[in-house]
Parts: C-alpha cells; structure tokens; sequence
C-alpha cells in the first residue's frame, strides 16, 4: 500500500474500502503475508471509520 493512498484528508467510501479488501484477499490467495496483513489491518480500521461516518451522516 501506497503512503499516499492513505494521505490526510483522504476520504473514501466504505464500499471503495470493502473493494480494496476483497481485492487484497483475491490476490494473497487467501493467506496473507505480514505485509499483506498489515494493509489489511490498515484497510479494515479505515472501512471502520467510513462506516461510522456513514451511519453519523445518515443519523
């Protein structure tokens, strides 16, 4: 994963971040590597956070 991609103020769409995980897992084949790992952990805290922020702005 890129440093930019997760850049200050970059903002992206729990369904882009569902995409970029599921996508992560189709590449490793479903083992992952700890780099791998470390993306998708990254990966996973982000979606978190779009989701909650989907949810506050549809509340």
């Amino acid at each position: 994963m890129s440093p930019d991609s997760n850049a200050p103020g970059s903002v992206r769409s729990a369904a882009e971040l569902n995409e970029q995980i599921r996508a992560l897992w189709l590449r490793s084949g479903g083992s992952l590597s700890a780099q791998e790992r470390a993306e998708y952990e990254l990966l996973v805290v982000e979606w978190a956070a779009a989701v909650r922020g989907e949810v506050i702005k549809a509340a």
